[in-house]
Formats: structure tokens, C-alpha cells, sequence
């Protein structure tokens, strides 16, 4: 049976193991990876997929800034190899967007256009960004849907703890 589950339900080794069998275990050398470094997952945005008592997917949040402008970065979004094309990620993909929906904040990620602009990101005023690492900057995706004032250029990075979003 699969069940939809907060992340923080799951034990951190089989995120891990989860993470290492989608990405790599070279993983942790991304782009993506530098932006979140130190800071923790945003729990009620993160969520796991367990069938048959197996850790199958997971989405992950966390809070980040461009250049002190609160938001929140999406990702990594892992779906099991032998599961992928099941339709795993949009479930987390919705669930995730559900339970910010309240706040409608803003939203960024790194990934692929085709697959998350079903979901309102695309590279629309990410132009002037920077992150602390290589990325495609047709892959720098945001989703404002309040319309958030967000800076047209700066740095991506870590949101300080007491920064409000």
C-alpha cells in the first residue's frame, strides 16, 4: 500500500540511500547542494512515499534568500529509479504545494522547465540571479504566485533562521 507520509516519519539513512540511488553519491557536489548547506529541511513542506513499507520518494524544502529576500527552495525531488514515470513526483509535487498554499510563497529550484512549469516555475526573473556553483540558467526556476517583490539580480543563498518568509 502507498501512503503519503511527512518526511520526518522516515528514517535519515533510507532518505540517504534514496537520494544516492536517484542523483549519485557524488550528489552532495551541486549546485543545490551549496545552497541549503547548514540549513535544515522545512518539515511541513517535506514529504516521503512509502510502498510496501519501502521509502519509494521524497521531497524536500528549505529556506533560502536572494539577497535577504525570503523564499523557498524546492528540492531534491527523488523518485526511486525502478519507480520513476508512476507519478510519484507530481503527487509530492502537489502535496508540497498544498501545504504552502496559505503562505503562497515564493519558490525557487534548480530542474528541468518541461516537467516543473506544470507546476507554475519557469526562468522568468531568475536572469540576474547567482548561486555559489555552475547551474543552467534556463534551469533556475522560480514560482511567485502572490507576485512577491523579488530582487531582479543577486546571490541565492541560505536564509538566516529568523528571517521570516
Amino acid at each position: 500500500m502507498t501512503k503519503l507520509l511527512p518526511l520526518s516519519r522516515v528514517h535519515a539513512d533510507d532518505v540517504e540511500n534514496l537520494l544516492d540511488g536517484a542523483f549519485g553519491a557524488d550528489r552532495h557536489q551541486r549546485t543545490a547542494y551549496l545552497l541549503r548547506q547548514g540549513m535544515t529541511v522545512i518539515d511541513h513542506l517535506s514529504f516521503a512515499i512509502i510502498d510496501d513499507n519501502q521509502l519509494v520518494a521524497t521531497i524536500q524544502c528549505w529556506p533560502i534568500s536572494v539577497n535577504g529576500a525570503p523564499m523557498i527552495l524546492v528540492g531534491p525531488v527523488a523518485v526511486s529509479p525502478e519507480r520513476q514515470n508512476q507519478g510519484l513526483g507530481q503527487t509530492l509535487m502537489n502535496a508540497m504545494l498544498t501545504a504552502v498554499m496559505a503562505s503562497d510563497a515564493p519558490m525557487a529550484m534548480i530542474g528541468d522547465p518541461e516537467y516543473y512549469g506544470r507546476f507554475g516555475f519557469s526562468a522568468d526573473g531568475t536572469s540576474g540571479w547567482r548561486l555559489p556553483g555552475p547551474w543552467e540558467p534556463r534551469r533556475l526556476l522560480l514560482r511567485n504566485p502572490s507576485n512577491s517583490e523579488l530582487p531582479e539580480a543577486g546571490m541565492v543563498g541560505p536564509r538566516l533562521p529568523d528571517s521570516a518568509l
